[in-house]
């Protein structure tokens, strides 16, 4: 007899492990871009996605064969209410390089719904104090907040994250996020049309699923065992162990991921009837976006209606912003 191949997966085993369900609905962002200049700013927003479009545009990508021409793409709609700004972190990093929280210090007549569902429940470090630990303070952060009820969706419990802040000193920085507490931030204040950024969420569930659709392993020859949607071998008999490597069925989807370079081709709001991009009923799971949104080239993780938080591109940024030119919207 011949000796028969152990079925192996078609990629690699270990790209994204381990492969668990997400501890939380919102994606957490565990590294910051670097940015020159001395001028601070705000590096992420937020939103909920809302549906899926056809976008036709020029495409102005250099050195490709459809240079200059019209291409269609797949955008993502995406609703991006404006976020608040309701306090200020400071961390201190010691000599293992851990983030020390030194100063936590909110805005005045917070919203109850905000104010309930802050971690910290104490009122905080008056600003006049928190000036005074500037000196030992090596990042400066904005805490942030968006409800869903602001894209009308029913969910009322805000969603609650940092932003860093970037750009110039820490004196600079902390100012500038002091004369922000208590008011709002739109996207067009963080970002810009044609600008590249990465989206973190939260992956859609699927459930308990098998290692041919979990890990996409090959399928056994028919009647060469009673299963053909199994592994071949688990391991070898001594020692008798199953190495973390090999594939199993387990829990897919519903997983925290972070696509890079996402293209933001529009950036307006419903208002303007610039573009149409609610189709007739609105869109499914969702309804009709109003207020401000954004269209990003390709598709984001997640299901509709959950968070999406936006952070400035961290790899292969451009030298320049080259606004897209786009032609049409199709629903």
């Amino acid at each position: 007899m011949g000796h028969r191949k152990r079925s192996q997966p078609r990629r690699g085993s270990l790209a994204y492990s381990p492969r668990i369900r997400a501890k939380s609905m919102e994606a957490r962002v565990r590294a910051w871009p670097k940015v020159a200049g001395d001028e601070p700013r705000l590096l992420a927003h937020a939103g909920y996605k809302a549906g899926c479009v056809q976008i036709v545009s020029i495409d102005d990508r250099e050195h490709t064969p459809s240079h200059g021409k019209q291409l269609v793409t797949l955008g993502t709609v995406i609703a991006t209410p404006p976020i608040t700004i309701v306090g200020i972190r400071g961390y201190s990093i010691d000599t293992n390089h851990t983030r020390n929280a030194e100063f936590d210090s909110f805005a005045k007549d917070l919203p109850k719904n905000v104010q309930n569902n802050l971690k910290i429940k104490t009122e905080g470090t008056p600003l006049d104090e928190a000036e005074k630990h500037l000196k030992k303070i090596k990042e400066i952060f904005a805490i942030v907040t968006t409800t869903p009820v602001d894209v009308n969706l029913e969910m009322k419990k805000p969603y609650i994250f940092e932003v860093k802040v970037e750009g110039g000193d820490i004196p600079k920085q902390f100012a500038f996020t002091k004369d922000l507490l208590g008011k709002t931030v739109k996207v067009d204040q963080v970002f810009e049309s044609g600008t590249y950024v990465d989206t973190a969420a939260i992956t859609k569930g699927k459930g308990w699923q098998g290692v041919i659709y979990r890990w996409g392993a090959k399928r056994k020859q028919h009647k060469s065992r009673k299963t053909v949607r199994e592994i071949g071998s688990l391991g070898p008999i001594s020692p008798q162990s199953v190495m973390y490597t090999v594939p199993r069925a387990g829990q897919t989807g519903f997983h925290q991921r972070v696509e890079y370079d996402k293209r933001i081709m529009i950036m307006s709001n419903t208002e303007k009837e610039e573009y149409k991009i609610n189709p007739d009923g609105g869109f499914k799971h969702f309804g009709n976006v109003t207020g401000d949104f954004i269209i990003v080239k390709g598709s984001v993780p997640g299901t509709y209606r959950r968070l999406i938080k936006l952070r400035k591109q961290i790899r292969n940024e451009p030298k320049k912003v080259v606004k897209p030119n786009v032609l049409e919207v199709v629903i």
